[in-house]
């Protein structure tokens, strides 16, 4: 840039003349910084364009890494392929891509910030929309936090402004759990001369005597390892962390003890589900157990016994009661089943077979429908990698068979029969014929061929479903509660004796019908435990049971 021109080298110039020169001057100035600001603009404009750029290809890329997860987690959870995951490793799947879609998402929204803020224009630039918050439950408690301005004196002088509204937003808060120590006093009265006795409050009833946990923390322990799945081992970590350590073994003292006192309350459950009942789910699953000659666990099983009768309309309350068995041979579930009589619904395994036969030492034979959706299963498993025309045909017949159940949910027994032999009944006779068609097309020893053999030869129990308006087209439901203990051994990896295993059972059969009959298990068990103390097993057991509390209890979501 070049030097403004010193005029004071000509001192005898014409005053107008100094004049115009210096407006000149002056002008020329401005028009220099003019075209630096000009220039600095234009550099600054195509700096935030090249970055407004970047923005963009970032966002697409997001935006394609987001379509491939939602994707990803589509295919998890309706794909074909998920029939082959165990259900708890499904769900696991299904939290991690959850996870993966939600971090993606606050990029996504991250990167959309940038590019609003890298707009020039002020008034083109879009604040980022806030998420909408869910409404959180009625029931809980609210602490309300009054945000004050710094001064609300008005700035023209007036005085202290005047409130004209409010703005409120809720956001959901955790309070660590806290221990306390309940002393009970109980003071001792006497005469002051000495003539009558001591008066003194009669003691309160505890269930664990002589211990330390009060029916609540009893509760709480149960309810942590029996659905929320943590072992006894992780619960006594929390407790240390928390300022109360107790070692393992007597957490599990305090199970093994309660565990045999809510003995008596889960055999009358199991008794009122045999025997008002004419039709019953029953399956089975591992639970495996310490066995201390061998330093291995050997496999021990929990067999479910469950009643719901709302498919049919029935009003009888559900409930599911688990047996620890040390085997899966049929004369555990002859032993099981003892004086039922009528259907139970099973996945046809063979262990099941002996209970239908006429010299069934437990009662009258009993009826065996067959899960349609394990013979499902079957066919998609025995499926090879490039597809089966067999099995896709297959599917589509079952799957018209579902949207009749569909239809008839809930309705009553005589409607569902109606319906069925209708609807169904053709279906069924036209998908067997097919399918003997199709098994003499594939060689009997292959995947398929052993598959379509499955269903053949259990035609009865299959077709079991269509003449009865009680039951149903598979054993979904008995399914479902096992899960719970399925994701306990998960955790827990096995119980340590027997007895552990027969523990298991009990608890999971209490809570697994809390769970049916939408009543809160911590609080069932707390009342529990408490009438229990109270000696209220003699006085009326039934009002003991979980279905008895449910008009009391606020519905699990």
């Amino acid at each position: 840039m070049s030097q403004p021109f010193d005029l004071s080298q000509f001192p005898d110039l014409p005053p107008e003349v100094v004049t115009a020169f210096a407006a000149q001057q002056a002008a020329l100035e401005t028009a220099r910084f003019e075209a630096a600001v000009e220039r600095a603009a234009r550099q600054h404009a195509q700096a935030m364009g090249v970055e407004k750029d970047a923005f963009i290809t970032d966002l697409k890329a997001l935006i394609e890494k987001l379509e491939g997860q939602v994707q990803q987690y589509r295919h998890a959870k309706f794909g074909p392929k998920s029939e082959k995951l165990d259900p708890a490793q499904l769900e696991l799947a299904l939290e991690d891509l959850e996870t993966a879609i939600a971090e993606t998402q606050e990029q996504i929204a991250a990167v959309e910030e940038k590019i609003a803020a890298s707009e020039p224009d002020p008034e083109k630039r879009k604040p980022r929309a806030p998420r909408k918050a869910r409404a959180l439950p009625e029931h809980l408690s609210r602490v309300e936090r009054l945000l004050e301005p710094d001064s609300i004196v008005c700035p023209c002088g007036c005085g202290d402004m005047v409130r004209i509204g409010e703005d409120r937003t809720e956001r959901l808060d955790y309070v660590p759990a806290s221990y306390q120590v309940i002393v009970t006093v109980r003071p001792r009265y006497a005469c002051p001369k000495g003539r009558t006795g001591v008066v003194q409050a009669k003691a309160p009833a505890h269930l664990l005597e002589g211990s330390w946990p009060t029916e609540a923390l009893l509760a709480q322990i149960a309810v942590s390892k029996h659905s929320e799945h943590m072992p006894l081992n992780r619960q006594a970590v929390v407790m240390a962390r928390l300022g109360v350590p107790i070692d393992r073994s007597v957490l599990a003292d305090w199970m093994g003890r309660t565990g045999a006192l809510i003995a008596p309350v889960v055999d009358h459950m199991a008794k009122r589900l045999m025997a008002d009942s004419t039709r019953l789910y029953v399956d089975e699953t591992t639970a495996p157990v310490l066995d201390p000659g061998r330093g291995k666990t050997k496999t021990g099983y929990l067999w479910a016994v469950l009643r719901d009768d709302r498919g049919w309309g029935g009003t009888a309350p559900p409930g599911v009661v688990f047996h620890y068995r040390p085997g899966r041979k049929g004369e555990y579930a002859d032993e099981i089943l003892t004086g039922f009589n009528g259907t139970i619904q099973v996945d046809a395994y063979g262990g099941y077979t002996h209970l239908a036969r006429p010299d069934r030492q437990g009662g009258q034979p009993l009826k065996l429908a067959f899960c349609w959706a394990h013979g499902r299963r079957k066919l998609i498993k025995a499926a090879p990698k490039k597809g089966s025309p067999i099995v896709d045909a297959a599917l589509v017949r079952i799957a018209a068979l579902y949207k009749v159940e569909d239809a008839i949910r809930g309705s009553d027994p005589g409607h569902r029969r109606t319906v069925r032999q209708e609807l169904s009944r053709p279906l069924v006779d036209d998908f067997f014929a097919w399918l003997a068609a199709q098994a003499a097309r594939v060689s009997r020893k292959s995947d398929l061929g052993v598959a379509l053999a499955y269903m053949l030869r259990r035609q009865d129990g299959f077709r079991l479903f269509l003449d009865d308006g009680h039951v149903d087209i598979d054993s979904n439901l008995v399914e479902n509660a096992i899960r719970g203990p399925a994701m306990n051994r998960r955790n827990a990896l096995f119980a340590g004796h027997d007895e552990g295993g027969r523990n298991w059972a009990r608890f999971a059969s209490l809570i697994g019908t809390c769970k049916m009959n939408g009543v809160e298990p911590y609080a069932y068990l707390r009342d529990l435990f408490t009438r229990l103390a109270g000696g209220h097993l003699d006085k009326d057991i039934e009002a003991l049971m979980p279905w008895a509390h449910a008009p009391a209890s606020q519905p699990s979501q």
